[in-house]
């Protein structure tokens, strides 16, 4: 195998690859998914307490929220608008505070607390909100609260579902930069008639295949290490981040081969691509369902790729822990080059009768 020809059938692949609409794609498609879920789908179903408070006398309880993580504290000059805001589902609970309320509590009196709770707001929301209004009034009082909340979360079902995307994110980038692009490659030059001239050259069919497999791979691992930044969900493990990433960037880029090998034409490549999709994109669908049984995820090829990437990134383990999934992605990958050399030869075989 001669990598000089490799580069230059690489060099021509990634100089016209700007020009083609599925490479395009292959870029775009993880930035534009990963905005549409972050900032409308994350928002929208994991939205922090917000908490409106109109201080008339600089109250203790206002500094405390203030300096409280998890919730979103907005202080209002009048209690209109505070009113406004909570019929308009812009706040979760709106607390007056009058002036002198901490000096009156203090002192053993009741002063009054208008609290106002928007009826659209989450239950949950309100509860964490109305608790920690107690909690804070009992504080200025200087006694001991009569409960002690604790929230706490456990297991990947208290993962907000902006970070359980990330496995779908991650697989979009990782099958259309590493399988699609390659395997559309193919297809293209078969159409064009392009692969039998390079077949005439010295260059041996390979060669050829390595260069594409090799187009697929860097593309997938930048654009799928480009869709972990932009979902902040890189880790701390960056060595072994980017090992699982390049092991996945190989598997989807071999699969990618054996896509374009079987493929003649366009619509038989869209076709088996529609065909697997269940195969390739089933497994991330118990990310977002992590109640759904785990075996059932295992028995999908792509599982053993995305999962070692998913446990690195957002669950911060190391090589250690998934050794036995790369293992596996490693095995069923042997699997697939020796899939990929049966095809090159079926293949050049038609490629040397056609001409």
């Amino acid at each position: 195998m001669n990598l000089s020809r490799i580069w230059v059938i690489l060099r021509k692949d990634l100089a016209l690859g700007p020009r083609s609409p599925i490479f395009l794609y292959a870029v775009a498609l993880p930035v534009v998914m990963t905005a549409v879920f972050q900032f409308a789908f994350g928002s929208l179903f994991e939205p922090a307490p917000r908490m409106a408070i109109v201080d008339d006398g600089d109250s203790q309880i206002t500094a405390e929220v203030s300096e409280m993580e998890g919730i979103e504290l907005t202080v209002l000059d009048g209690a209109d608008d505070l009113r406004r805001g909570v019929e308009a589902n812009d706040y979760d609970v709106g607390l007056v505070l009058p002036a002198g309320f901490d000096d009156a509590v203090r002192s053993g009196e009741q002063p009054p607390l208008e609290m106002y709770v928007g009826g659209e707001s989450l239950a949950s929301n309100r509860m964490i909100l109305s608790v920690t209004t107690i909690d804070l009034v009992r504080q200025v009082e200087g006694t001991t609260p009569p409960i002690d909340v604790e929230l706490v979360e456990s297991g990947d079902a208290g993962l907000p579902i902006s970070v359980r995307l990330v496995p779908v994110l991650v697989m979009f980038a990782l099958f259309v930069a590493g399988a699609f692009v390659p395997a559309s490659s193919m297809v293209d030059e078969k159409i064009r008639g392009t692969f039998t001239a390079i077949l005439v050259t010295p260059a041996r069919i390979t060669e050829v295949l390595t260069a594409k497999a090799t187009l697929g791979v860097l593309l997938a691992f930048a654009m799928s290490l480009a869709t972990l930044l932009l979902n902040d969900a890189v880790g701390s493990n960056w060595p072994h981040l980017l090992a699982v990433i390049l092991i996945g960037a190989v598997f989807l880029a071999l699969l990618g081969l054996v896509i374009g090998s079987l493929a003649k034409d366009g619509a038989m490549l869209f076709t088996i691509v529609k065909s697997s999709g269940i195969l390739i994109f089933g497994p991330v669908i118990f990310y977002l369902f992590p109640e759904w049984p785990e075996w059932i995820a295992r028995l999908f090829p792509t599982y053993w790729v995305i999962d070692p990437i998913w446990r690195v990134s957002v669950l911060g383990e190391g090589l250690g822990d998934v050794w036995v999934s790369l293992a596996v992605a490693v095995g069923i990958g042997a699997l697939l080059m020796l899939l990929v050399v049966r095809l090159s030869r079926r293949m050049l075989a038609h490629t040397t009768a056609a001409s």
